[in-house]
């Protein structure tokens, strides 16, 4: 008879918030009421939100990706615009072409795009702390007149920014970036230009904050902290970095189980674990899958927060009907067609 063969213990520590926001919520909602109400094809301008998986379950429903409004023919169906926003300039086209769009630029990034404008009516030069290239620092930008916004990395950039007036200076953020390491820019800018006039309210969002806390209070102690993302999403990269700081010995980000790594680990490891705001929850679960196939797995919930926030869509589509399939799929709780998640 042979021995019972045991697995080797592991303790997951799972954070709490995780993955999917409001704001991505009602951005992948609308594309799919979209779909349901206008059939396919639905154009979307960049990808909805950062995650190839999400992506790819929306090209099946029939959304069809583009990265500019010349790729979209005459045909009448509608383009949405991505949850990070656009420059004016593309609504514009949009309507000089007469084709019916669909903003689903997140209600916390408009709210950024409002305070910069509020800055500039109020005569000041505005500082947008952020990251160069990223589409929401781009569509940030393009809610002003070319040169109106000055775009701060780094306190290097900090260190050499001369302003015509100093004493007429705002600024804004980002609503991904690290808590920590905005902070050290906004402190530099502070100490150099006392007089810097905040945002009427605060730019980083409060699932960035809410993800990065738990992170925090998770990270200690972890021999390893993975980060279910997309490399290019800016909030899944965010959280890597938090989890090294706050005292993780490897931070890694990950976009499902195909890409753990198995093999490093071993028996009585703690391993922290979060998913970035645009990653969905059937991620997080193949990958607890993958490892409970090869070790006895111990759940730690980290909870810091309850988030209840809810984006409603625009009324054009508050009618649509959806299936529980689709409900699933929007809330980032149902499987690609003909795909594993572990």
């Amino acid at each position: 008879m042979s021995a019972l063969v045991t697995k080797p213990p592991l303790t997951i520590r799972l954070c709490e918030p995780r993955g999917f926001c409001a704001g991505v919520d009602r951005a992948i909602q609308i594309v799919v009421l979209a779909l349901k109400r206008y059939g396919a094809p639905v154009y979307v301008r960049h990808e909805i939100v950062h995650n190839k998986y999400v992506v790819d379950g929306l090209r099946q429903m029939g959304a069809v990706f583009v990265k500019e409004l010349d790729a979209i023919p005459d045909d009448g169906q509608p383009v949405v615009f991505s949850a990070h926003g656009v420059p004016k300039t593309v609504p514009a086209e949009a309507e000089r072409r007469e084709m019916l769009y669909l903003d689903a630029t997140c209600p916390l990034v408009s709210k950024v795009h409002k305070q910069a404008m509020r800055h500039m009516r109020l005569g000041r030069q505005v500082l947008l702390i952020g990251h160069r290239g990223h589409p929401e620092v781009v569509g940030t930008m393009g809610q002003l007149p070319e040169g109106a916004v000055v775009l701060i990395e780094t306190e290097a950039d900090v260190a050499t920014f001369a302003p015509a007036d100093p004493s007429a200076l705002g600024f804004v953020t980002q609503t991904t970036l690290s808590v920590d390491d905005t902070a050290g820019i906004l402190a530099a800018l502070q100490r150099k230009f006392p007089e810097l006039h905040a945002p009427s309210s605060e730019s980083i969002c409060y699932a960035t904050t809410n993800r990065q806390d738990a992170v925090k209070a998770s990270a200690p102690g972890t021999d390893l902290f993975l980060i279910v993302g997309a490399p290019n999403s800016s909030n899944s990269r965010r959280l890597v970095e938090v989890a090294e700081k706050a005292g993780s010995k490897r931070g890694l980000l990950v976009q499902g189980s195909a890409e753990l790594p198995l093999d490093e680990l071993k028996a009585g490891d703690l391993v922290g674990m979060s998913a970035g705001a645009s990653a969905p929850e059937v991620l997080t679960d193949g990958i607890l899958d993958a490892l409970r196939e090869r070790f006895e797995v111990r759940i730690e919930l980290v909870q810091t927060a309850i988030e209840n926030e809810n984006f409603p869509v625009m009324r054009s589509l508050r009618d649509v009907p959806l299936t529980a399939e689709d409900m699933a799929f929007v809330n980032g709780n149902r499987p690609l067609a003909g795909e594993r998640t572990n």
